[in-house]
């Protein structure tokens, strides 16, 4: 394996790994509750405990994806998340107990 190829598959290891946990635990909050939004998501709120899995169940609870992508990618991302919330429960158990769940708040006329 070349260093190219080892780098790019880092990096795209990188990538994959918690997503839906960088997605909750790095962002702010509000660029978080706009990218479930973004999905269509159902759900109103996810507990930041284990946001991560929360947030990949949730994009799994929206209507279907058209291309067909983002199901595996998301049950690719499960574990990783679980791995990724475990490590950041310090974390996410403060931020649970200072600032409750994070809301996926709805605007009037949809999205």
């Amino acid at each position: 394996m070349t260093i190219k190829q080892t780098m790019s598959l880092s990096v795209f290891s990188w990538a994959l790994a918690g997503c839906g946990s960088a997605l909750t635990v790095l962002q702010d909050d509000a660029d978080a509750t706009r990218d479930l939004r973004k999905q269509k998501t159902y759900c109103q709120s996810i507990p930041r405990i284990y946001s991560g899995l929360a947030f990949d169940f949730c994009v799994l609870n929206a209507p279907p994806d058209p291309s067909g992508f983002l199901v595996p990618f998301v049950l690719l991302d499960l574990p990783l998340s679980g791995v990724v919330d475990t490590i950041s429960l310090p974390y996410t158990v403060y931020r649970q107990v200072t600032d409750g769940n994070l809301g996926i708040y709805w605007r009037k006329g949809g999205y």
